[in-house]
């Protein structure tokens, strides 16, 4: 679109509504690229926007992975932001599109490590603009309700986790040239080694269980509670499959969209901030 048309339609009821896509460009196992976050997301982005009328930015392809850059060439072609890298650019994302107009920001991802160090600046976001700012994490991993139903693998197997059952039918439907199946393994998640005995692990969230409780936090690196990259089995995945899920994904989004345009809003402050940086003047 031309800024002339964004503008056009900026003036129509219920068009103050934007998706921002955020991907990443990381580890996955070896049968699907390492883009698959950002290939999900664009496929339910674009199903949205034509379903709910809406309108959406481009793709930002980098994301939050520092857990797999744990060892040297593992994972070659990782590219992970830091955290305040990955927050900046969400800041400016946000504050350049409501300084035009738009008053109500949905972030969206595939990727779960997006959502680590997000609330500190959506927060800012929301008190510093008075827009109303969200992140849509398309179902996976323990969020998966959305399309529980459409797995085959049992719950032991974690179907909508790294490389397993969900992401692999889903890269089958949106991008099927890129899957590899002769390259594919099952595999599941496991404490680290170093912890011994004591601990276990049952997916990729942050979290180990000790004594039956799950209430420990360890910054863990990939590859310490993943041998493969790939959680759960993904030999269960098909094209099929993966369309049913984007049907599923899209539809919950699209109505979230459509309540959302229905949320009062007052922007208090949209200049954008960096208007005032002039680095190197006296």
């Amino acid at each position: 679109m031309s800024y002339a048309e964004v503008e056009e339609r900026l003036q129509e009821d219920g068009q103050d509504v934007v998706l921002v896509p955020l991907g990443s460009t990381e580890k996955h196992g070896a049968h699907i690229p390492l883009g698959t976050d950002s290939y999900v997301t664009m496929e339910v982005v674009e199903r949205t926007a034509e379903a709910a009328d809406v309108m959406y930015s481009p793709l930002m392809p980098f994301g939050y992975s520092p857990h797999h850059m744990g060892r040297h060439l593992e994972g070659a072609g990782t590219i992970t932001l830091a955290a305040e890298t990955y927050r900046r650019v969400m800041h400016d994302v946000a504050r350049s599109l409501i300084y035009h107009g738009f008053k109500k920001i949905i972030f969206i991802s595939h990727h779960g490590s997006n959502t680590k160090p997000i609330d500190e600046i959506m927060r800012a976001l929301r008190y510093h603009t008075g827009a109303f700012i969200s992140f849509y994490k398309t179902p996976t991993e323990r969020e998966a309700t959305v399309v529980q139903d459409l797995f085959d693998n049992p719950p032991e197997e974690t179907p909508g986790w790294h490389s397993s059952e969900l992401e692999t039918a889903c890269l089958m439907a949106t991008a099927e040239g890129l899957v590899n199946m002769d390259r594919a393994v099952k595999d599941r998640a496991h404490a680290p080694a170093y912890m011994g005995d004591a601990f276990s692990k049952r997916d990729g969230t942050g979290t180990v269980e000790f004594q039956g409780s799950e209430n420990i936090w360890v910054p863990m690196e990939h590859h310490e509670y993943c041998d493969t990259a790939v959680i759960g089995n993904p030999f269960r995945a098909t094209k099929e499959k993966g369309l049913a899920m984007f049907d599923r994904m899209a539809r919950h989004l699209t109505d979230y969209v459509n309540e959302v345009r229905n949320f009062e809003v007052e922007i208090k402050q949209s200049d954008f901030p960096e208007r005032a940086y002039s680095y190197g003047a006296q």
